[in-house]
């Protein structure tokens, strides 16, 4: 049977991702937690006052802030390529 899995180090970044990663890896890990709760908060408060589609739209951020964050500590702990781990 063939492994079709991509080794460390057999694929690696374009700059344009290594450029983007080393400035956003500069953003705590605090900020995008921070996002998620807040999301959370304004969702509940525009719920409570009757704009359930605000509502609904703001409650949707929490996912994205939470993956970005998610992304944002992987970057920091390995790097943009796992070459430089092995």
């Amino acid at each position: 049977m063939t492994d079709y899995r991509v080794q460390p180090g057999e694929a690696k970044e374009d700059q344009v991702t290594a450029a983007i990663e080393k400035v956003t890896s500069q953003i705590p890990s605090s900020i995008y937690l921070g996002a998620a709760i807040t999301s959370i908060i304004a969702s509940i408060a525009l719920n409570q006052s009757g704009k359930k589609h605000e509502a609904l739209y703001v409650g949707q951020w929490v996912a994205p802030f939470l993956l970005l964050g998610i992304y944002n500590k992987l970057v920091k702990q390995l790097g943009s390529d796992a070459t430089a781990h092995q």
